[in-house]
C-alpha cells in the first residue's frame, strides 16, 4: 500500500512536490524536511520574518514594532508579556466557560433552524471567542466577521520577486482591499475598545497594550494580527476538522467517547494533516547551515527561505509511516510537536495554539451530539496572503 492509498488529506495543492527535501528553486530555498525547517525557525539572530508580506509593511509610524514581524529581544519581550493570555491554564481557567456558553447559544440557534453552514458558524464562533480575549467587544460579531474576512481579498503574489510580482494596478487594489476594511475595523471595533479600556481597564490584550504605552496605530496592527490569526484561521480549522469527523464515523465515534486528552490528540493530528497556513517564510541575515540527515547546506545571507509546512508535516522521517493517514497519538521523536509546524516553531511559534485547539474541541463536541448530517460537501480554494485553504459550503442538517 503506497502513501496515496492511506492519505486522508483534503487540502492538496495540485502539483505541489514533496521533494527535494532541501533545495534552491526559482530563487527561493524550499525546505520540506521537518527537521531542517525547525533549524531555520530556531535560528535566533540569523533569520527574520518574511511571511505575510512582512517585508513590505512600513514600521516608521509605529511606536512598537508589530509582534508578527518583530524579531530579537523586542519580540521575545512582547511574546513573554502577551503569552500569559494564551497559556493552557489560562484558556481552561478563564475562557472555557465563555466558549461553552457561546457554542451552546450558536448551536441552539442552528438547531432551531434545522441546519447550519459549518464554516459560517465556525467564523462567528471563533470571532466571538477571540474578541473576548483581545477586548474587541463593542460591535456585533457578524459585522466584525465581515470586516475581517474582507481583509483577505488580495491579489496573487510572487514571493521570488522584490515587488511580489504585482503590477501597479494590483498594488493599488491590494491597498484598497486591505486599507478599507482595516479603517472600518478600526472605527467600528478597535477605537471603541481602546476608549472603553482607557476608562476602565480589563483583563484583556487591549488593556495590556494600553498599559504598555502602545499607540492607537500600534494597537490596531496587533488587533489585525489577532483578528486574522486568532479568528479567521481558526475558523478554517474548525470547519476542516468538523468535515473530517463528520465523514469518518470511526474517528467521530472515538472522539465522542474520548476524554479531553484523547480528543485534543485527535485535533492535533488533524491540524498536522491539514495545516491552515501552508508556508512560512524567513529571510536569512547571516550564512545559515542547515542539516537534514547526513547532508548539510549553507544558505547565504539575504536569501528567502520557504518552509513548506504541508510537506514538512508529512515528513515520514519525522512523523513515521503513513504520514498522510490520521493516526492520533503517533509515537514521535523527542522534540517533534504532534501538530508538526502548523503553529510554527521557535520564537515566532503561534502563542494561540491552546486557545485554537480548546475552542475547536468545545464547538465540535457539542455539534456531534446533535447528530448532524452532511447536506453538501464544501469547496476548497486558496488564500494568497497566508497560502492557506479556505473551506466553504459545508452545509449540515441538525436534528431528526
Amino acid at each position: 500500500m503506497n502513501e496515496a492509498d492511506t492519505s486522508v488529506r483534503r487540502a492538496v495543492v495540485a502539483g505541489e512536490p514533496s521533494v527535494p527535501r532541501v533545495a534552491k528553486e526559482g530563487g527561493i530555498w524550499r525546505i520540506r524536511s521537518l527537521a531542517a525547517a525547525r533549524q531555520v525557525l530556531r535560528a535566533r539572530g540569523q533569520t527574520t520574518q518574511a511571511g505575510f508580506t512582512a517585508e513590505q509593511i512600513p514600521t516608521g509610524h509605529f511606536r512598537h514594532h508589530p509582534i508578527l514581524i518583530s524579531d530579537g529581544p523586542l519580540h521575545d519581550e512582547q511574546r513573554r508579556k502577551v503569552g500569559r493570555f494564551f497559556a493552557p491554564e489560562v484558556v481552561t481557567g478563564q475562557y472555557l466557560a465563555s466558549m461553552e456558553a457561546c457554542a451552546d447559544r450558536l448551536l441552539a440557534e442552528a438547531e432551531a433552524d434545522g441546519q447550519v453552514r459549518l464554516d459560517e458558524l465556525a467564523l462567528h464562533y471563533a470571532v466571538e471567542v477571540t474578541a473576548g480575549v483581545v477586548g474587541l467587544t463593542h460591535a456585533p460579531v457578524p459585522a466584525m466577521s465581515r470586516r475581517l474576512v474582507r481583509f483577505f481579498n488580495q491579489p496573487p503574489l510572487d514571493r521570488s520577486r522584490a515587488d511580489l510580482g504585482r503590477s501597479a494596478w494590483q498594488w493599488a487594489r491590494a491597498a484598497v482591499n486591505g486599507l478599507v476594511p482595516i479603517v472600518a475595523f478600526y472605527l467600528a471595533d478597535v477605537r471603541p475598545a481602546i476608549r472603553a479600556r482607557r476608562r476602565q481597564p480589563a483583563g484583556d490584550v487591549i488593556s495590556h497594550l494600553i498599559e504598555q504605552d502602545y499607540s492607537s496605530a500600534d494597537i490596531l496592527v496587533e488587533c489585525v494580527t489577532y483578528g486574522t490569526a486568532g479568528m479567521v484561521t481558526t475558523r478554517e480549522f474548525i470547519a476542516m476538522a468538523g468535515w473530517h469527523l463528520l465523514t469518518n464515523p470511526g474517528l467521530a465515534d472515538r472522539y465522542q467517547v474520548a476524554g479531553t486528552d484523547e480528543r485534543l490528540a485527535i485535533l492535533h493530528e488533524l491540524i498536522r494533516l491539514e495545516p491552515v497556513v501552508g508556508h512560512l517564510y524567513r529571510r536569512t541575515q547571516a550564512d545559515l547551515a542547515v542539516r537534514d540527515g547526513d547532508q548539510e547546506w549553507t544558505i547565504p545571507a539575504g536569501e528567502l527561505v520557504d518552509l513548506c509546512v504541508r510537506q514538512a508535516n508529512a515528513d515520514p522521517e519525522a512523523v513515521g509511516p503513513d504520514p498522510l493517514a490520521a493516526c492520533p497519538g503517533r509515537d514521535l521523536p523527542t522534540g517533534v510537536n504532534p501538530t508538526g509546524l502548523s503553529f510554527g516553531d521557535g520564537s515566532h511559534r503561534c502563542p494561540g495554539q491552546p486557545l485554537a485547539i480548546y475552542e475547536t474541541d468545545v464547538l465540535l463536541t457539542r455539534l456531534l451530539r446533535l447528530r448532524p448530517r452532511v447536506l453538501s460537501e464544501p469547496s476548497i480554494t486558496w488564500d494568497h496572503l497566508i497560502e492557506g485553504y479556505q473551506l466553504r459550503g459545508l452545509d449540515l442538517s441538525l436534528g431528526s
